[in-house]
């Protein structure tokens, strides 16, 4: 059974921006299509818990990318933006830990427990995490809440967004991450509230 210490856990909401929209709209396929509905409902939860949520917004130095700071893709998707006073890290690499203030914040609010959501999954939802359990943070990852997309792999192969997915999952499972649900994480908030 999941545990969970709502003091020391933080939510962290990783590139959920109105470019990957972009994408979808030009055609590209993606996985977990219920994955941005099972983000809000997370975040709900944390907030109505008064619980630690921080978002890390993707600020690209690629000229062809949708994710560039003067562009609306850069936007958060309405369904994650952010509220009040929670934080907005901005990066312009894969990890969230990089370039940003989010360890310190992290140790600063004594939390070592971190909750990974958001797009995409085998690029800046897999670097955070992996760098989350090199730094000792208990990270768990929400399998669906994070997607990700078809892509043309090394030597022209082409890669379905679930087999991307699930790959991605195996390699971080046990080692750097331990893999989650929603429904498991919203249990475990529950049960924590009932202690």
């Amino acid at each position: 059974m999941t545990k969970l210490n709502p003091a020391t856990t933080a939510l962290v909401v990783i590139d959920v921006q109105k470019g990957f929209l972009q994408r979808e709209a030009n055609g590209e396929r993606r996985n977990n299509p219920e994955a941005v509905s099972n983000m809000a409902r997370l975040l709900d939860a944390f907030r109505r818990r008064g619980m630690h949520v921080i978002h890390i917004r993707h600020a690209s130095t690629n000229p062809g990318s949708l994710l560039r700071p003067e562009l609306p893709g850069f936007a958060s998707m309405d369904e994650t933006r952010e509220i009040g006073e929670e934080p907005v890290l901005v990066k312009s690499v894969n990890s969230g830990f990089i370039g940003t203030d989010l360890e310190q914040r992290l140790r600063n609010a004594a939390v070592d427990t971190v909750v990974l959501v958001g797009a995409t999954t085998n690029h800046c939802v897999e670097t955070t995490a992996r760098l989350a359990g090199n730094l000792g943070f208990d990270a768990r990852l929400v399998e669906d809440a994070c997607y990700t997309f078809d892509r043309t792999g090394h030597g022209g192969r082409r890669e379905s967004a679930e087999d991307i997915h699930a790959m991605t999952l195996s390699n971080l499972d046990g080692e750097f991450a331990t893999i989650e649900t929603t429904d498991s994480l919203l249990a475990a908030l529950e049960t924590s509230a009932a202690a």
